[in-house]
């Protein structure tokens, strides 16, 4: 197993696991990552089929979210992108920080740890390939800066998560309730 990959799987282990689905997510992925080297995206939109992706989750103090109107999925998730060869997760979520918001963010789980993983069928113009995503948490406010990229971004907006639960769940990436109610409690 290749260094980088290694670290990845290392990290996939340490995630606290919050429900059944989360579970076999980390099972079917630490299964992956041990048969294969292959973990970035190299040909756009799915070569190889399954790849790394970290998300950017700014939580403002009040416990609500920013979430991006995704021009290619078609719905409201948090920020991010596919993981380079070799690149650290946890760098790709602040690289795509930068690209997609024009900001340089603070994690609040600590310098490598993502707060939640999912295994997720893509949606949208790149639909059917899967995205292996792990959720990082950074601190955010209401009020910061943001610069959205206007490529792939259609609006940005703070989600509490009474906003996110009672709305209709298919405008979410399929696992963002599951999210909320993880890190809710």
């Amino acid at each position: 197993m290749r260094p980088s990959v290694r670290v990845i799987h290392n990290m996939i282990s340490g995630i606290e696991v919050w429900d059944e689905l989360e579970e076999q997510h980390q099972l079917d992925t630490l299964r992956w990552l041990e048969s294969t080297d292959d973990v970035s995206r190299r040909v756009k939109p799915a070569t190889p089929d399954r790849h790394l992706v970290s998300y950017v989750v700014l939580v403002d103090a009040d416990g609500s979210a920013l979430l991006v109107d995704h021009m290619n999925a078609g719905l409201w998730l948090p920020p991010g992108g596919h993981v380079d060869p070799d690149e650290h997760p946890a760098d790709t979520a602040r690289r795509e920080a930068q690209e997609e918001l024009g900001i340089t963010p603070f994690l609040t789980e600590g310098p490598t740890r993502p707060a939640f993983m999912t295994v997720t069928r893509t949606v949208g113009q790149d639909h059917g390939h899967l995205d292996v995503s792990l959720w990082f948490v950074f601190a955010g406010r209401r009020d910061m800066p943001l610069t959205p990229d206007p490529a792939e971004i259609r609006d940005v907006r703070w989600w509490s998560p009474a906003d996110v639960l009672a709305e209709d769940p298919g405008r979410f990436d399929p696992h963002y309730g599951r999210f909320v109610m993880k890190t809710a409690r």
